[in-house]
């Protein structure tokens, strides 16, 4: 059991688990920013450009609700696209805004500059000038013998 309880610790405190812990807090306050961007900006424009269209009022209701007073006996069935419309733009705009956050965050990035290129070696002899100097010496020593 202690090793088990060690090996959580050790998971627990690498700095990975730590980095995925702050940016899941920082991506729901990124939700919420998204979501009001969305909610009290970009919607309203949609709405005036669209003649007044609020998209989380549409629906298609399956079943129709029953009430007798203000008491409801069956409550409407209805399949909420305009709900649906809406999440998907939410989508849409929290990803166009990491990829614009993660562009910038790599053009902020230093490059690492490239290493001077070392002067290149001078060219040794080739094998053919090697073997020809091998030939001659061969040549002087059987001369003097």
């Amino acid at each position: 059991m202690k090793k088990f309880i060690n090996e959580f610790k050790e998971f627990a405190v690498k700095g990975n688990v730590v980095d995925m812990a702050v940016g899941v807090v920082i991506g729901a306050a990124f939700g919420k920013i998204v979501t009001s961007l969305v909610n009290d900006i970009i919607m309203p424009a949609v709405g005036v450009l669209t003649g007044g269209i609020n998209f989380s009022d549409y629906k298609w209701v399956i079943q129709k609700g029953v009430s007798e007073g203000s008491e409801i006996i069956t409550p409407e069935v209805a399949v909420t696209w305009g709900a649906f419309v809406q999440t998907i733009i939410d989508f849409l705009i929290i990803a166009f805004c990491i990829f614009i956050a993660i562009k910038f965050i790599n053009k902020l990035k230093r490059q690492p500059e490239p290493a001077p290129e070392a002067p290149a070696a001078p060219a040794g002899p080739t094998q053919e000038e090697l073997l020809t100097e091998i030939r001659d010496l061969l040549k002087q020593q059987n001369q003097s013998k």
